[in-house]
């Protein structure tokens, strides 16, 4: 079922998307050659509870760690521990924060120190991949137009885009209906109203789309070994322009 939220639970929503969003930035500017994830991590989970929230993902599914993080052909749910990160990586950042029992969900993709022009590019597309997709996130449209809007956009740059992870609805729980995935048809899926609250991200490869897990589910990978990048925001739909929670003025 897919809940529409009233304007406290908006308003707290509004709060968790504007820590996540302090954290993240905590995290931007420590990142750096020789920083370990695990120290990335501890500075993400300071930050959500000086804020007075929680980490969304610790102990989610089992996760042992407040933020996933995931380095160069690692697409989403890596575990932070003691690699530290050489010239040259590009790391996702995966957070969540809950605040009065309501999250906000994003992820960035930082480049760490000097980075390839092919991965300049891939970063960059990804991002625009989620502004492509919130173009379409208007009263009436369809989550297929979303997903379609995102899947045409980073397919014209040849890039591969996975089907088996997805945007999602989020709420009270991180993990709500509807499902976004990043490439669909138009004018397909549940249809857009206002007081839903979704968290769109764009995960996109490469080179092919294909990916796979470790056998405890976590660091999923490209199957080629090639890079790829994470971007997520969690906004509003609402009766004009969508509001995003998690993206504070500097990042505009």
């Amino acid at each position: 079922m897919i809940s529409i939220k009233s304007s406290s639970e908006i308003e707290a929503m509004r709060v968790a998307g504007h820590i996540n969003a302090l954290a993240h930035m905590a995290v931007r500017d420590a990142i750096r050659v020789g920083i370990s994830t695990l120290e990335l991590d501890a500075i993400a989970e300071k930050v959500i509870r000086e804020n007075g929230a929680e980490p969304s993902f610790l102990g989610l599914y089992g996760f042992p760690n407040s933020a996933c993080i995931s380095v160069n052909d690692c697409l989403i749910h890596g575990i932070p521990d003691h690699y530290r990160l050489k010239e040259g990586d590009i790391v996702s950042i995966d957070l969540g924060s809950k605040y009065h029992g309501f999250h906000g969900d994003s992820a960035r993709t930082w480049a760490v120190g000097e980075i390839s022009e092919e991965a300049k590019k891939l970063i960059k597309v990804t991002r625009q991949s989620f502004f492509e997709g919130i173009k379409m996130a208007r009263l009436g449209n369809r989550v297929g137009d979303i997903s379609h809007a995102i899947g045409t956009y980073a397919k014209s740059f040849g890039y591969g885009v996975p089907l088996d992870y997805t945007g999602h609805g989020v709420g009270s729980a991180l993990h709500e209906a509807p499902a976004v995935p990043n490439d669909g048809k138009a004018g397909t899926g549940v249809r857009l109203k206002a007081g839903m609250t979704l968290a769109v991200e764009p995960m996109i490869n490469m080179g092919s789309a294909r990916t796979y897990a470790r056998a405890d589910g976590w660091y999923v990978k490209t199957y080629d070994g090639k890079l790829c990048a994470h971007y997520e925001n969690t906004f509003l739909i609402t009766e004009d322009e969508p509001e995003i929670f998690t993206l504070l003025d500097d990042e505009k």
